[in-house]
């Protein structure tokens, strides 16, 4: 359903979003898995189904090594997705994670931009269905970049 006249819309506040940072630009060595995995996403519903995640995107910040499993939404996608959540998460940025395109790896290796990591719908929207980042997407490290939780008018 839509309500062009729902109090949420005309009272939408607009997006914040942590400052740019170059730091949060990183260069990640893609690791593909032959054959690709199927791996299960839950939805916020506890309902589960398999991703194709034909590899993982592993980058140093903090002098530590990190993995994040992407996706590929269909085959032959210009794009990977990540679902990811961190130290951030249900802190300053939504509780159940965030979202991220990169583009598929030249050379085995992806500039990830977490600058670009935004807020699924089920963060505006009670009726929206997201799937949640997997286990191995859930990052021991602040992710200071990208958007930040939406504050409702009033919340």
């Amino acid at each position: 359903m839509r309500d062009v006249d729902h109090p949420a819309r005309r009272q939408f506040a607009g997006l914040a979003y942590f400052p740019v940072g170059a730091g949060w630009v990183v260069d990640a060595r893609f690791e593909a898995y032959d054959p690709p995995k199927r791996i299960p996403i839950m939805d916020i519903l506890g309902e589960e189904r398999h991703m194709s995640a034909p590899g993982a995107l592993v980058f140093q910040k903090d002098g530590h090594l990190w993995r994040l499993d992407a996706i590929e939404e269909e085959p032959g996608a210009e794009e990977l997705f990540i679902m990811f959540a961190d130290r951030t998460s249900a802190r300053e940025t939504y509780g159940a994670g965030r979202f991220l395109y990169v583009p598929r790896p030249v050379n085995g290796r992806v500039p990830v931009d977490f600058n670009k990591a935004y807020n699924p719908p089920c963060a505006f929207n009670d009726f929206a269905t997201c799937p949640l980042p997997p286990p191995q997407n859930r990052l021991e490290l602040r992710v200071e970049a990208g958007e930040l939780t939406y504050r409702r008018p009033g919340a």
